[in-house]
């Protein structure tokens, strides 16, 4: 998930007219996004809250499985190659780590103090303590995108960088004892994603759009689909988390760096297709790609709660209705988290200006 850009009302006010009139905001949205990037992230985001609302219902079920780990092999990879992409511009400028703390750092404080608190009412857990080392849940990957972004100017100056990166996530996977401070082993294991980000340009993702892409896509998005079923009952999904060594997953060390690789190559093809069907014109949900930050960090508060009030109690929802019903009810929800309205309520938590905490070199981005 990329970091969400500047508004357009602030765009407006930056620009050399300073008028911020709504004509400004109409051009300054104009010049600033770019409709195939957003509905790449909304739909991401869609994916992403599907996937939190299939979990529950995964045990029985091989084909709810399958679903989740086909989905859960591309969605945060697509999300964190765009993110990568939209980093490239990354100086450590001040005004770009003013950007870096108040879109990204203070946001992980904030929710990853609200989601130890709120889990230990739906988790009955009334003594989780509030730490800033142990990402809860989705705050993750607020902290790798911070170390990702800062590491930026590293991986642009590097004569092999996605070489490189893969190595990394490599010998992360044989490294157990890098334990769960900052959630290491996703950051180490996610980064040849972001880092592949930095390396693309414009014309690689018009090489995806082609029609000869496009129409190889779907076959292989249904081949993919198909050997996940298969591979529903016979292996761990788990290696697409990115979260554990391969020793913590019961696997022979020599094995992680095996599935780094195949599973960078596996990811990367789906991404390719994921992308390569995403609409590049404004559609309805165009705009919701902007706050696709919104989305992602609230709708765990559904996803949680949804658990603690008994949503998935009866046994029909454990049935294929109850399995349509919780996918529509989670791509409705998060689609809702990223409207304008909910945007301007969280804006102070999610994108503060913070302009007292910062130099006036700073301000000016």
């Amino acid at each position: 998930m990329s970091y969400p850009q500047t508004s357009a009302a602030t765009q407006a006010r930056r620009s050399p007219e300073g008028t911020g009139s709504p004509r400004a905001v109409q051009q300054g949205r104009a010049k600033q996004r770019d409709a195939y990037f957003d509905n790449a992230k909304y739909l991401a985001i869609v994916l992403v809250a599907i996937g939190h609302s299939w979990e529950p219902l995964r045990d029985g079920s091989r084909t709810v499985t399958a679903l989740y780990n086909f989905v859960y092999a591309f969605h945060m990879p697509a999300f964190i190659v765009i993110s990568g992409y939209f980093s490239r511009s990354f100086d450590a400028s001040p005004a770009k780590i003013k950007r870096l703390v108040t879109g990204v750092l203070v946001p992980y404080v904030v929710f990853e103090t609200a989601y130890t608190l709120y889990t230990r009412w739906t988790d009955g857990v009334p003594d989780r303590p509030i730490t800033l080392l142990d990402p809860l849940y989705l705050t993750w990957f607020l902290i790798a995108l911070f170390v990702w972004r800062l590491t930026t100017p590293l991986w642009k100056n590097a004569r092999w960088p996605l070489p490189v990166a893969l190595v990394v996530a490599m010998l992360a996977t044989v490294s157990p004892s890098i334990g769960n401070d900052l959630d290491l082993q996703r950051v180490l294991q996610f980064l040849p994603y972001f880092v592949l980000g930095l390396c693309l340009r414009p014309e690689h993702f018009r090489l995806v759009r082609c029609w000869r892409v496009r129409s190889l896509a779907l076959p292989v998005l249904a081949g993919a689909l198909l050997v996940s079923y298969w591979a529903a009952p016979r292996m761990t999904g788990a290696w697409f988390f990115h979260r554990d060594s391969a020793q913590e997953l019961g696997a022979p060390a020599w094995c992680g760096p095996l599935m780094t690789l195949a599973g960078f190559g596996c990811s990367v093809v789906l991404v390719a297709c994921f992308l390569s069907w995403v609409p590049g014109r404004r559609l309805w949900f165009t705009a919701l790609g902007a706050g696709t930050l919104y989305g992602y960090l609230l709708h765990g508060f559904v996803a949680q709660g949804s658990k603690f009030w008994g949503w998935y109690d009866p046994a029909w929802v454990h049935g294929p209705l109850g399995e349509i019903a919780a996918t529509l009810v989670a791509a409705t929800v998060v689609t809702v988290l990223c409207t304008p309205p909910v945007r301007r309520i969280f804006r102070f938590v999610i994108e503060p200006r913070m302009d007292w905490a910062f130099r006036r070199e700073a301000q000016a981005s």
